[in-house]
């Protein structure tokens, strides 16, 4: 299978951008695209060969003009090949804290916005194995970029292994669906990494599927634990305060298993279903991505 792999991750300001390009075939003529997130649409194309690239130089003026998300996709006679390349700007994030009433979250621009050049990785989804089952949740770091980076390392790192959902809210008090949440290595609800890193302001709506990252009061406490939301009505009051990383691509009847097994108190199941490992599995080509699942019928549905 024809694919891209990054020479490193981190690529300062002005430096070159050396990537691998791989083809069983020979003949095929290659070329790669850059692709904005979510349309697809193509801003620049070069034509490549088999070896060593410097993206930089056959892009030239784009890749210095790159100051958002941006998926490098390869092409083999005019079809997409394998994962793409995830081209993230490094600049400096937002900072963000509480507002006056200790509640709000405010987001402000730091006081220097720095470009320093581009981080580069190959994409990947994220595979949930539980005891319920598989999950699959395709990332979204156009949304948080920095969140998405953290999460992918936690799972290549092992972190999540044999970790269980500790917590799962079905409904709410006002009959909402609410969250799993899990991937705490302690298990108690309190645990994390070993240390903490700073909100994103994530635009991507809480709704059935979504993954993101739990936190404490403090805005800057985000870690590894992850919860899915079980619906639009029940988490959309989360917007802009949790930062929401990816969504459920494959899974959504594991959700549901999980959602709906007995708790005690504080919410944790008596049983708590465990994720047995979170691996990254290759990325499908950019555009050519599985849509958002939409959420089951739930056990009530008809009441």
């Amino acid at each position: 299978m024809a694919q891209l792999s990054p020479r490193q991750f981190y690529n300062g300001v002005n430096r070159p951008l050396l990537i691998n390009v791989a083809t069983p075939k020979k003949s095929a003529k290659l070329d790669i695209r850059l692709l904005t997130p979510v349309t697809g649409k193509v801003i620049a194309m070069a034509d490549v060969a088999a070896g060593p690239v410097d993206l930089a130089d056959k892009l030239k003026l784009w890749v210095k003009q790159i100051k958002t998300i941006t998926y490098a996709q390869l092409y083999a006679d005019g079809k997409p090949f394998a994962a793409p390349l995830v081209i993230d700007p490094m600049v400096n994030p937002t900072v963000s804290k509480l507002g006056t009433d200790g509640k709000t979250v405010v987001f402000e621009p730091d006081e220097d916005q720095a470009y320093a050049g581009l981080r580069v990785y190959t994409d990947s989804y994220l595979q949930v194995d539980t005891s319920a089952g598989k999950m699959v949740f395709a990332l979204r770091p156009d949304c948080a970029p920095n969140t998405a980076i953290n999460v992918l390392d936690f799972a290549r790192q092992g972190l999540y292994t044999n970790t269980i959902f500790h917590r799962v809210v079905y409904k709410r008090k006002d009959g909402t669906r609410f969250v799993i949440q899990g991937g705490d290595p302690a298990g108690s609800g309190s645990g994390g990494p070993g240390w903490a890193y700073a909100l994103e302001n994530s635009p991507l709506p809480h709704d059935f599927g979504v993954i993101s990252i739990a936190r404490s009061t403090d805005p800057n406490t985000n870690g590894c634990q992850i919860f899915v939301a079980l619906s639009r009505e029940g988490t959309k009051h989360l917007d802009g305060k949790y930062a929401s990383f990816g969504q459920l691509i494959q899974g959504a009847d594991v959700v549901r298993e999980i959602a709906v097994v007995k708790v005690g108190k504080d919410d944790r199941p008596l049983d708590p279903p465990v994720i047995r490992q979170i691996r990254l599995i290759p990325a499908d080509p950019y555009p050519l991505r599985p849509k958002p699942m939409p959420a089951p019928q739930w056990p009530d549905d008809s009441q």
